[in-house]
């Protein structure tokens, strides 16, 4: 059953998902809007184009005609789904899902209105007049982030009544696209933060991995560590709301689903409908299957008889430092010189300031602590530097 895949987005998770599908033998076409993308340089053939451009979406679409549509990031012409999907064309998980979790707005207000989920305080603005308005209904601290953004772009926390028009300003700069709105959240205060990776399937129940912790900084995670410990009730308040809307959303494949861990329970976050980056832990080994291949099965319909944790895990991300062309990496030698290690590199061809650009993987057996592991991940990924 070979089936033919148009991948919209060639990030590393594009590159991780292009290799799992390859190795059950399907025949991917990797597309974004630079060349040389890390899954162009796996995949059988590369388009470049503006994703956001609904004319070229139209003409790639009816130059390969796909059986699957892949969306990698949130940076597309989504209406144009469900026009894909009239045609005949699996869009995973769905036009529906593609298009709800693009917008921070549809995702929120089914989770909380329509689905009931525990979440944030919200507003939304669309001037600055208007987000003013909000941000004092809200009360200081509160999070500002765009209705339409990726990793973290745009985001920033208002501390005090001089953060408000920066923190206007920094989201209108991270906003995608032509909207331009933002979303103005309580400050929750949180214990931890964790993604439930949550697996959707054509003919199978819902299964979910075992919980990932991780760490942000500027709206994009630094590292992340599975399994993180959470009591049986917390867990299970989560699987339920990540069942109900990844249910609502529909569709097969893996779901990025973020919670808020605080004293009083566990509030629904975000979610992504694709590989998740804190789920790049399952990179090194901690399952018995990756969040990619996961994905890749679920997409198929292929059966998922278990998820099951093999041993604990961390991944520590690689920052550039600055800007600059044809990436160089030193010290490589010295992380795989410590057992239980390896590293990503992404392959970009250039780098700027904080651009993810390869990971530290590092794993144990189940008895020994993950902070242990996670700390060495860290200090792996220290030992690296890019020129």
């Amino acid at each position: 059953m070979q089936k033919k895949i148009l991948l919209l987005g060639s990030g590393e998770l594009g590159k991780e998902l292009v290799i799992a599908f390859q190795r059950l033998g399907q025949h991917v076409i990797a597309v974004d809007s630079y060349a040389g993308a890390p899954a162009m340089q796996v995949a059988h053939e590369f388009e470049v184009i503006n994703m956001l451009d609904g004319d070229e979406l139209d003409r790639i679409v009816k130059k390969h005609h796909p059986d699957f549509i892949v969306p990698e990031i949130e940076a597309i012409r989504t209406e144009k789904f469900y026009e894909f999907e009239k045609q005949g064309i699996t869009v995973v998980p769905s036009a529906k899902a593609a298009n709800f979790t693009m917008n921070r707005k549809a995702i929120r207000d089914l989770a909380a209105k329509e689905l009931g989920l525990r979440t944030a305080d919200y507003r939304y603005a669309t001037t600055l007049e208007d987000f003013k308005n909000a941000v004092a209904l809200i009360g200081i601290p509160c999070v500002v982030k765009p209705l339409m953004s990726s990793s973290g772009k745009g985001q920033s926390i208002i501390k005090s009544e001089q953060d408000i028009e920066k923190s206007w300003d920094y989201a209108m700069q991270g906003s995608r696209g032509d909207y331009k709105e933002v979303i103005i959240e309580e400050f929750i205060k949180f214990d931890s933060e964790i993604t439930l990776l949550t697996v959707t399937q054509q003919n199978g129940n819902t299964l979910f991995c075992p919980p990932i912790g991780h760490r942000q900084e500027r709206g994009d995670y630094q590292e992340s560590w599975q399994p993180f410990a959470m009591n049986e009730l917390d867990l299970k308040d989560a699987q339920e709301m990540a069942a109900k809307v990844t249910e609502a959303l529909t569709g097969s494949g893996i779901w990025g689903v973020e919670f808020f861990l605080t004293q009083k329970g566990v509030y629904f976050s975000e979610l992504s409908p694709r590989p998740h980056d804190t789920g790049m832990v399952t990179l090194a080994g901690t399952q018995n299957l990756s969040e990619f291949e996961l994905h890749v099965r679920a997409i198929l319909g292929y059966p998922i008889p278990e998820i099951k944790l093999l041993c604990n895990g961390a991944s520590s991300v690689l920052l550039a430092d600055e800007d600059g062309e044809i990436p160089i990496y030193k010290g490589i030698e010295d992380v795989l010189n410590n057992t239980n290690t390896d590293i990503r590199i992404f392959n970009k061809p250039t780098k700027r300031k904080y651009r993810r650009m390869g990971v530290v993987l590092v794993n144990g057996d189940l008895s020994t602590n993950v902070s242990v592991i996670k700390d060495k991940a860290i200090a792996m990924s220290k030992l690296i530097t890019i020129k």
